[in-house]
Parts: structure tokens; C-alpha cells; sequence
């Protein structure tokens, strides 16, 4: 475990690094999320603070259960539209700080992961190549394996998960290469 712990911080920091490029400087995700036309952003918020809901995730409309699927009263909320699958957070100054340790925590985890079960796949002395290519797998994996689901079940666009997923290919290789530079001989 000693000796994987410089390319363990490296690929972390890679990554960290890669991902604030594609996010900060790259134009690619700018269009991931879009602002509601017009005054429409301050009337949603208006009626989200009127009544009032508690932060966490939630579905308009929502079943309730599987037999509320067949609801005739569900069904036609659903049929009618639209569909919202949504995040509630409690109001706070914008602040990007928490979230980029919490990223750069996560980034430093999947390393640690990565690294351990690549250890015991490959064991010390392999070469470059070969290192890159069983670590590049399972980061990608990693860090793009669960994506696809929130666009097949919340209907998240597909597109944003498409840009999600070539990130998830530029950690893998920023990974892979940190571990395939830095592995143990």
C-alpha cells in the first residue's frame, strides 16, 4: 500500500485538475443545465418558497407505489405532463470551495480503490502499457459506469450524460497514466 500512494495522489490530482479544464475552461458542459425562460426562474422559485417543501429529491407526479402506476388520477397527471425530477437545496451564498474538496476526496477514494484492486490484478514490475490500460478500464468504469442511469430513469438529457461519459474517458486515461508512470517495479 506504501508504494501506490504517489500514484494514488497523482491520479487524484490529474484528475481534479482534468475535470476543472473541462468544466471551467472547456465550453462543452455549458449547456448542461439550462435557465427558465423569461421571469419564469423567479415565479418557480416564488411558488417553491410559498409552499414551503423541505430540500431533497422529488418526482412530480409521483406514484407512491406500484399499484399507483395503475391510478387512473396518476396516469393522467403523468400523460398530461410535464414530468419533474427534481433537487431541492436549502438557499446559500454561491461558493464552489465544499464542493471541490468533496470531488477532490471523492477523486482521492476512487484512486485508492483503483489502485488496490489493480494491485492485486496486476501485482508490482508490470509495464506502462499494460498498467494503463487494466487501471484506465476500471476508472472509467468508476467514474462513468452509473451515468446512464440517470438518463434512462430520470430522464436526464442524454447528451449531458454523452459529455459526462467522455469525461469519465479523459479521468480513465489521466488515471491510467499516473498509475502506468508511477507503478511500483
Amino acid at each position: 500500500m506504501i508504494s501506490l500512494w504517489l500514484p494514488i495522489i497523482a491520479a487524484a490530482v490529474g484528475v481534479f485538475i482534468a475535470s476543472s479544464i473541462t468544466h471551467m475552461v472547456l465550453p462543452y458542459h455549458r449547456t448542461d443545465v439550462r435557465k427558465l425562460p423569461g421571469d419564469k426562474e423567479d415565479a418557480v422559485l416564488e411558488a417553491l418558497n410559498r409552499i414551503a417543501v423541505a430540500p431533497g429529491d422529488y418526482a412530480v407526479p409521483h406514484a407512491g407505489s406500484s399499484a399507483g402506476m395503475r391510478d387512473p388520477a396518476f396516469i393522467a397527471k403523468a400523460a398530461k405532463g410535464p414530468l419533474t425530477f427534481m433537487t431541492l437545496a436549502p438557499g446559500s451564498a454561491p461558493t464552489m470551495g465544499p464542493y471541490l474538496g468533496m470531488w477532490f476526496i471523492y477523486c482521492l477514494v476512487v484512486s485508492i480503490c483503483v489502485g488496490l484492486l489493480t494491485w492485486y490484478i496486476v501485482g508490482p514490475g508490470e509495464p506502462f502499457s499494460y498498467v494503463f490500460h487494466i487501471v484506465g478500464a476500471i476508472a472509467l468504469l468508476t467514474y462513468g459506469g452509473a451515468l446512464a442511469q440517470m438518463s434512462i430513469w430520470y430522464r436526464r438529457s442524454w447528451a449531458t450524460t454523452a459529455k459526462s461519459l467522455f469525461d469519465s474517458m479523459i479521468y480513465g486515461a489521466v488515471t491510467g497514466a499516473a498509475f502506468g508512470w508511477l507503478w511500483p517495479q
